[in-house]
């Protein structure tokens, strides 16, 4: 995903979002700080940050309680998509990639707080980890 602002492209103000974590391990702590991060990149993108569906069972299920919440809320008149962390927040590769076509079929917008790509070392500052991800916490 760019770095603009998505309002600066569409005539809406403040798109609806809904979060959505994958929340395994780790205390209350860990979790405030992810939902901390998604309601900043939601604050820093003119974005509406409505709600966030956390599941916390290690057995992965396409169809989790959760992520079917999502998808219900994805489905309400002015949603504009799901926001994730990370893509390993959507489960494993084969559950990953059928969750994100149902985020699609959905017309919403499936939007990734931290792509996988990686910055070179060049651009990462000298403490060795972008200002983001050390004031929010590493997802």
């Amino acid at each position: 995903m760019d770095d603009e602002l998505i309002t600066e492209r569409r005539s809406v103000a403040f798109p609806q979002v809904f979060g959505y974590l994958r929340h395994v391990t780790g205390g209350l702590a860990r979790h405030a700080a992810l939902v901390g991060c998604l309601t900043e990149y939601c604050r820093q993108h003119e974005l509406t940050l409505c709600g966030v569906f956390t599941d916390r069972d290690a057995a992965v299920a396409v169809r989790s309680p959760a992520f079917v919440g999502l998808l219900d809320a994805l489905e309400l008149p002015e949603t504009y998509g799901a926001v994730v962390p990370a893509l390993s927040h959507l489960g494993p590769k084969r559950v990953a990639g059928e969750r994100k076509r149902q985020i699609t079929v959905s017309s919403a917008r499936l939007i990734v707080v931290r792509s996988t790509t990686r910055r070179t070392t060049a651009s990462v500052p000298s403490l060795g980890a972008s200002a983001d991800l050390q004031r929010l916490g590493d997802t």
